[in-house]
């Protein structure tokens, strides 16, 4: 009786673990429904919205997390896309008005050299500088094309950045005193190697300098600084005019970005040196980055490898 009664304990335990067995995975199912009914909806509309699973099971919670990964990878990628469908947008109105204004400046002197009949050396200068201008800024513009296309192969090679960082300066010596500017500069007097291409930083410094003249002008400084680190190189450069906001530090080297109260000034340029100089410096294994406190100082700055086969 004993054994009977043991036995009959024995099944009755073994059908209740199998009813819980059964109940679990039945339990599993429904949930696996649910997330699998959720999930088709969210891709099905389109939304935003996150997966959403109450359950006591670390499997299907892990499950779920992963899928939200999944979902919020994609929901950044689609305002990234949107992001960048309303700068293209933004780009191609800029470029069409940008275009549009020398290219009518030029066709409206060669109409009245046409009635006259002869051009004056005023008109011809004129006609020529906003020729020259339209052919820089559609050069720049198929640089950015080609530079964003992997389609510009840079030769890195040992350089010395104090003398090319000297070099460029002179450059604008001319423009800088003429616009009565303070001029500091800290360049080491031996040579700082680094790997790089002499070509695109000096595309790089006369962008950063030029953007000096054309936007901080109002402080009347610049300055240029080369410092390093045990890995890296960096050459600051500094100005003091009316700086850069916040709200537009992460957008500068955007393509065809420009600050609003600049687009109608004579000094306003056509939103590509900074995005090419960023391209550059990421070529050359760089970067550039921006620190501004407006009306206090705004420093660019560009960092590159130091060249160790020294």
């Amino acid at each position: 009786m004993a054994i009977f009664i043991l036995s009959l304990c024995t099944i009755c335990l073994l059908m209740v673990v199998v009813y819980q067995q059964i109940t679990f995975h039945i339990g599993i199912q429904r949930k696996l429904r649910e997330m699998h009914g959720k999930l088709k909806e969210i891709i099905e509309t389109d939304s935003d919205e996150r997966l959403m699973v109450f359950t006591d099971n670390k499997e299907l919670m892990e499950l779920a997390a992963q899928i939200n990964r999944i979902l919020e990878n994609q929901i950044k990628k689609k305002a990234d896309y949107r992001r960048y469908e309303m700068a293209s947008k933004r780009m191609l109105s800029n470029i069409s008005h940008d275009m549009k204004t020398p290219m009518t400046v030029i066709l409206g002197y060669l109409e009245i050299m046409q009635m006259n009949g002869e051009a004056s050396p005023e008109m011809l200068q004129k006609t020529r500088q906003k020729a020259k201008s339209l052919m820089e800024m559609i050069e720049q513009f198929f640089t950015l094309a080609k530079l964003e296309a992997g389609d510009t192969d840079i030769e890195l090679n040992r350089l010395d950045i104090c003398e090319v960082c000297r070099e460029n300066i002179l450059d604008f010596y001319e423009m800088l005193s003429q616009a009565e500017f303070q001029v500091e500069i800290d360049v080491p007097e031996t040579a700082v190697y680094i790997r790089g291409n002499e070509e695109a930083l000096r595309r790089i410094l006369s962008n950063l300098i030029s953007n000096v003249l054309r936007y901080g002008s109002a402080g009347k400084y610049l300055g240029v600084f080369v410092r390093t680190d045990e890995n890296n190189a960096y050459v600051d450069v500094v100005d003091k005019g009316c700086g850069i906001d916040k709200a537009f530090a992460q957008s500068v080297f955007d393509r065809l970005f420009t600050m609003e109260d600049s687009r109608s000034r004579s000094v306003q340029g056509n939103g590509l040196g900074l995005t090419i100089a960023r391209n550059l410096a990421w070529q050359m294994g760089g970067e550039i980055t921006l620190d501004s406190t407006p009306h206090v100082q705004t420093t660019f700055t560009v960092r590159l490898n130091l060249e160790r086969n020294l």
